[in-house]
């Protein structure tokens, strides 16, 4: 069944409604009302775009736009977005912005009508992909406020109980169309745009319906230029690092069908390539964008496809737009949707191969404004998110057990990145592909003097205050044991880093780091302190106040909980990167999937093994990894809940801020593996190679 085809009974289903609705917000635009005037200039802008967009779908449903010229559909999309585009004609003048809807509305409207126009927004993504259901549901919304205020103005109360029964009774829908999304390869939007699309036809960068800016028009661009051996290449990297992770796990590849597939929008070339390489291995692609509806998002994350934000402050802004209705109630609800859609998709769930990531970057680094208006969780509805969360990831992992699974990660510049965009992307390509024996060798030196370690001293320089000693698990047969996984590319491209699960038992002191981006947010100066291997204190420097600071680290870093605990201690080797970054000046604009390879990392959260403690793993020298557990983990048959955090956040010093850090023995040796950024041990003078040719 083709994808236009997968809709036609729900879409009839719902058109008399779906006209129904648009009658009347026609009806509202060409007659008198009795909407106050406070609010008329809302409903009537929101009431347009609903109208803008039913032409968008008639537009799409017609096919005319495969006959429209490029510089036609181009200022077309930027009309579709002009209205969260940061700029006095655009995000500051706009219901979108909560500021202004604020200003306009009043508080505790502003926001709740904002947040209505925010969602009402997704019917552009819906019309492109002929989801007329979604269409309606939030025209029907929109025509039932817009009736409460011609009445007469609701209370705070009212709007706001309207929109808590929308998101919930609507959530057997919107919950179950995006368990969908991910395990359904039927669902081949995206998939038919790669696959059919001229893609030396740029025109196809459009039929996605998300914001498209220089960032894809010049990848997608660049990419048409390589030669076809330089393509297929590239995602053999992909794709060899994919099937790899399978084996070195253990995991059998051949009884999986589907494998999802997440890039940026202008990576189509490569993409293409990638899958028709993952259908020799019998796995067929599941493709989905970055989620729409509020109910499905987590934050300011985009798991998924995506394009350049139009306004990631926009984003930001409604990041806690889940305040208007979580509750103890919506949380068991959600959970019981989410179980009877995996429930429902077992068996796609139990084909379900995992995720191979492409990620990008080069992006102007964005910083975040805190706005008094914006929707913030109590205190409560935190204990809930995190909840949710909670909940949510045991349904997952008990349908696609992450033993089950594997996954793989690479990374590429946009154009953003600056003038040596080409250049930049020729270096990263090689970055990628680097010599896995040679760092292999290396790297085992470095874990054979870690194994003798009772513990690991990483101290920073200069006025970095990193002062940690991390405590390493006992082996009870050294000959065959080993606390560190040697690290190649498969999984994590680039190779680069020996990691481990370290004990929290003894772990204590505070890791600093000048400015680092954590899931695309920028943080400046941030300094956790450890007890016992659990943070107790944290701080950053980017806002005016503590409170502000303290606030955007445990929303952002520690997803609302109190603590967490250290789930990884890594030493990145990688110095080809960390030179080639420092030569460009890109150091702050690279994802810290390079960066952890970069120095030394902590990871906050969740171990590396998370759910998959069982699976034996081995290095290549044939010793088994032991150290995959904390005292955390190790709840996990018994308290589940205080085992797993559903986070896993590297934060990664960069060389140039480490002093020493050396590898303590029970008789009090100390061994330096680096010193004052450059690697001391024995056998690894071929990881300061890079740092001499740079100097030269």
């Amino acid at each position: 069944m083709e994808y236009c085809d997968l809709f036609q009974e729900e879409n009839d289903s719902v058109r008399e409604r779906y006209e129904l609705a648009i009658e009347r917000i026609r009806m509202f635009l060409s007659g008198d009302t009795s909407v106050e005037e406070t609010y008329l200039e809302y409903f009537k802008r929101v009431a347009t775009f609903l109208m803008e967009m039913d032409a968008l779908k008639t537009y799409v449903d017609s096919k005319e736009m495969k006959d429209v010229s490029f510089e036609k559909m181009k200022s077309y999309n930027k009309a579709l977005y002009q209205d969260i585009i940061p700029g006095e004609d655009g995000y500051d003048v706009s219901y979108a912005n909560p500021v202004y809807a604020v200003a306009k509305l009043g508080e505790g409207y502003g926001q709740l009508l904002s947040f209505l126009y925010t969602e009402i927004r997704g019917n552009i993504i819906y019309a492109v992909e002929q989801r007329l259901f979604d269409m309606t549901i939030h025209a029907e919304l929109f025509v039932e406020i817009l009736c409460m205020f011609e009445d007469e103005t609701p209370s705070e109360k009212d709007l706001k109980k309207t929109i808590y029964y929308f998101v919930s009774d609507y959530a057997d829908q919107t919950i179950d169309y995006r368990t969908r999304e991910l395990l359904d390869p039927k669902l081949s939007f995206a998939t038919d745009i790669i696959m059919k699309s001229d893609l030396s036809d740029l025109r196809y960068l459009f039929y996605y319906g998300e914001y498209i800016t220089d960032n894809e028009i010049r990848l997608a661009s660049f990419l048409n230029q390589m030669s076809q051996e330089d393509i297929e290449a590239m995602a053999y990297t992909y794709t060899h690092g994919y099937e790899e992770g399978f084996r070195v796990a253990g995991i059998d590849l051949s009884k999986k069908k589907t494998v999802n597939i997440r890039y940026a929008i202008g990576q189509e070339r490569m993409v293409r390539a990638a899958i028709l390489q993952f259908e020799k291995m019998g796995l067929v692609p599941v493709i989905y964008r970055a989620p729409i509806a509020r109910v499905n998002r987590r934050s300011t994350m985009k798991p998924g496809y995506t394009a350049t934000s139009a306004n990631k402050q926009y984003e930001y802004d409604h990041r806690g737009d889940h305040a208007l209705f979580l509750d103890k109630a919506f949380v068991e609800r959600k959970t019981a949707v989410l179980k009877n859609a995996y429930e429902s998709r077992k068996q796609l769930a139990k084909e379900y191969a995992g995720p191979a990531v492409i990620e990008v970057f080069g992006e102007v680094p964005f910083e975040p404004k805190n706005k008094k208006e914006n929707l913030k969780l109590s205190e409560q509805q935190q204990q809930l998110s995190v909840l949710s969360a909670s909940e949510s990831s045991k349904i997952v992992n008990e349908y696609i057990p992450q033993s089950e699974y594997s996954f793989t990660i690479i990374a590429y510049p946009l154009p953003e990145i600056g003038e040596q965009f080409e250049e930049i992307f020729a270096r990263i390509v090689e970055v990628n592909t680097l010599d896995n024996e040679t760092y292999k060798g290396v790297q085992q030196i470095i874990i054979d003097e870690l194994d003798k370690a009772v513990c690991v001293k990483v101290k920073g320089a200069g006025s970095n205050k990193t002062d940690m000693t991390v405590m390493m698990h006992e082996l009870a047969n050294p000959e065959k044991e080993t606390n560190f996984e040697n690290c190649t590319a498969d999984v994590n491209i680039p190779v680069g880093e020996v990691f481990t699960s370290p004990k929290l038992t003894g772990t204590h002191g505070v890791l600093n780091v000048s400015e680092v981006y954590l899931n695309d947010l920028k943080y400046n100066n941030i300094m956790l302190t450890f007890e016992d291997g659990k943070i107790v204190d944290y701080m950053c420097d980017n806002f005016s106040t503590e409170e502000e600071n303290r606030t955007y680290i445990k929303e952002n870093v520690m997803y609302n909980r109190d603590t967490l605990p250290i789930g990884e201690f890594a030493i990145g080797t990688n110095t080809t990167a960390y030179v080639m970054a420092n030569a460009y000046d890109i150091v702050y604009k690279l994802p810290i999937l390079i960066v952890e390879k970069m120095g030394p990392h902590f990871a906050v959260g969740d171990t590396c093994y998370s759910h998959s403690e069982e699976v034996r793993l081995y290095n290549p020298d044939g010793k088994e990894i032991v150290a995959k557990d904390n005292e955390c983990s190790l709840l996990r048959d018994t308290d589940e809940d205080k085992a797993y955090f559903n986070c896993h956040t590297d934060i990664t010093i960069p060389y140039d801020e480490i002093a020493a850090i050396t590898s303590v023995h029970a008789d009090g040796t100390e061994v330096s593996i680096i010193k004052n950024g450059r690697f001391v041990l024995k056998g690894c003078d071929m990881l300061n190679e890079p740092f001499e040719r740079g100097q030269q």
